[in-house]
């Protein structure tokens, strides 16, 4: 699954665009969560930190081999070694975790692909009952520096509904300004008898 505009500028200049302690802060992403799964590592600029808050693995997948490798560079630099990156193709093999084993699951900058409920649904599905997943994606002004075009660039509201229709997740509290620019959603994979319908 290669996502629609989804071509990565130089890393210097790319982790110029997050105030990364800032959005794991707010999306409470610290040692109270053991596992957590990632789709799109990129250069690891949020895989990286995560695992050095995450009390487990942090176990991450991209389409490109050379973000995988970068990011498995950088790890091995500096001596983590709860980080597991793969190339994988999350939409054809999925996560390659086992269903119902995460705390949590990342969707950063990554709503504006073609399919956005399956990949929500899918995310669900790794994370167990009352686990999270927590969404990032670039606001929608034709300021920011980068994201993907107006035109598929998902608003928070429509990514609540896209949530809801996977049927295993419900919204926590309301939408997160990520300053510079950024906003953020939380989800709560529901327990049984909360209207699953997996």
């Amino acid at each position: 699954m290669k996502l629609r505009e989804s071509g990565m500028p130089d890393e210097t200049y790319w982790e110029t665009l997050f105030d990364v302690p800032r959005i794991l802060d707010r999306l409470e992403i610290d040692r109270r969560l053991r596992d957590v799964v990632e789709l799109g590592c990129g250069y690891g600029t949020f895989t990286l930190p995560v695992a050095r808050r995450v009390a487990g693995v942090v176990s991450t997948c991209d389409i490109d081999p050379a973000m995988v490798a970068r990011t498995l560079r950088r790890a091995a630099a500096e001596g983590l070694n709860n980080i597991r990156a793969e190339v994988r193709d999350v939409l054809a093999d999925g996560f390659g975790v086992p269903l119902s084993s995460q705390d949590a699951a990342l969707l950063f900058n990554i709503l504006h692909a073609e399919g956005p409920v399956c990949l929500l649904r899918e995310a669900a599905r790794v994370v167990r009952p009352g686990g999270f997943v927590h969404v990032i994606h670039w606001r929608h002004d034709p300021a920011t520096p980068r994201g993907p075009s107006l035109e598929i660039r998902p608003r928070p509201e429509q990514i609540v509904v896209w949530a809801s229709q996977t049927g295993l997740l419900e919204p926590i509290g309301t939408v997160l300004d990520l300053p510079p620019w950024h906003y953020g959603l939380r989800f709560k994979r529901k327990c049984a008898g909360e209207n699953n319908d997996e």
